[in-house]
């Protein structure tokens, strides 16, 4: 039979779960890269400006995560998420009406605290609490719907933005984001949230001395280092496969299908995580990612073979979303999943909300993208020392 909380199937919490993650991706992150060029023309304002102000939103939402995990961890996800939820209408409101850029640029700044309600770590979070020994599977099912998300919404927006201008369009995708996200919030988080106190060797054990911990602080560090590389690969993988002789087209499909390969790591995590320990699974995914990275450089300029690694890449990219999503709690244990992850997550948003432009300038510095992907697979093995290291103390 399956299990309940309080008389609600836990199936209807990770399907609840699925619909808003998976929105709030699509509506909040992926829709702007579609509208990216409109808003351009129709108000004149530089890419650049445009995008630095998304990426101010991306990296607030990032910080934000430190108390929205503290919050969440006392009171649950319930109110957090629906709170969340509106604020990210409200936003979208504010992106659409605004009359001058910095209304604009104020409007992401919103859109990028709703963030920290509404992306994976506020779910996770209730995941890894409510379904106790089958966190995994729960996180593996919610990422893996999270990963259709630009699917669903990039073809959709582009659709509405062919039919009204870019503020209208920002205006449905509002309606459609309250409507997917809020109410199911409000409807089916009503769980009774009430975690124990984490305790060590009898002994009570504050989110203090974890965080001061050198596991804690090089895991972090390791997890801080590859987010930095996984999205400087794929922000900047078609460029370098252009660079290497493949058509734009052959370079896009490589793309695609890397994240195709990134569903297909996710789908596989679980059973990998009944039979390794969290050691040989974050040295092995962080090690396997590195290798990849590092092959593409040696490659010949053959399609294929291009097209290959780099679904070989999305693997390992998929492969590390569950291991960073579930080494908080297969370390420290579930108690404190939401306090700890808003820490060990931040740092990690902030890398991956600089590294286009982290990776552009390296690239540029060190004269073209073959270097670059070697820094960044250097930069990989780097943190799985760390995270060895880090792996090898005890928990305090």
């Amino acid at each position: 039979m399956e299990r309940r909380v309080e008389g609600r199937p836990l199936r209807a919490v990770l399907v609840s779960l699925c619909v808003t993650v998976t929105a709030a991706y699509g509506v909040l992150y992926y829709a702007f890269t579609v509208l990216q060029p409109r808003i351009v023309d129709a108000t004149g304002w530089s890419a650049a400006a445009i995008t630095t102000a998304f990426s101010a939103g991306t990296l607030l939402g990032a910080v934000a995560g430190i108390p929205v995990g503290r919050i969440i961890q006392r009171y649950g996800p319930r109110w957090v998420m629906a709170g969340a939820s509106l604020l990210g209408t409200v936003a979208l409101l504010v992106v659409a009406a605004a009359p001058s850029y910095w209304i604009f640029a104020l409007g992401w700044l919103l859109v990028g605290l709703s963030t920290a309600g509404t992306f994976y770590p506020p779910a996770f979070a209730a995941l890894t609490h409510w379904f106790g020994t089958r966190r995994v599977d729960a996180i593996t099912t919610l990422t893996l719907a999270g990963g259709f998300a630009s699917t669903i919404f990039a073809p959709l927006t582009d659709a509405l933005a062919g039919w009204v201008e870019w503020r209208w369009t920002y205006v449905i995708l509002a309606g459609a984001f309250v409507v997917l996200t809020f109410v199911p919030s409000v409807v089916v988080l009503d769980l009774a949230w009430a975690p124990a106190a984490p305790s060590q060797d009898g002994r009570p054990m504050r989110d203090r001395d974890v965080l001061r911990s050198r596991r804690f602080v090089l895991l972090t560090v390791a997890g801080t280092l590859v987010t930095m590389v996984v999205f400087a690969s794929i922000v900047h993988l078609v460029p370098f496969l252009v660079g290497h002789g493949l058509s734009p087209t052959t370079a896009a499909w490589a793309l695609g299908l890397s994240g195709a390969g990134q569903v297909a790591g996710r789908a596989f995590y679980p059973l990998l995580a009944r039979r390794l320990g969290v050691r040989a699974r974050m040295l092995g995914g962080v090690l396997w990612f590195a290798a990849s990275v590092a092959l593409l450089p040696l490659l010949p300029a053959v399609g294929w073979v291009m097209i290959v690694v780099a679904v070989l890449t999305g693997t390992a990219r998929g492969l590390y979303t569950l291991i960073s999503a579930t080494v908080v709690s297969d370390v420290w244990g579930p108690e404190r999943y939401a306090a700890l992850n808003g820490v060990y997550s931040a740092p990690a948003g902030v890398a991956g909300a600089l590294a286009p432009a982290v990776g552009a300038a390296l690239a540029a510095v060190m004269g073209g993208y073959d270097a670059l992907f070697w820094v960044l697979a250097a930069t990989a093995l780097v943190a799985a020392g760390l995270a060895g290291v880090g792996l090898s103390f005890d928990r305090r």
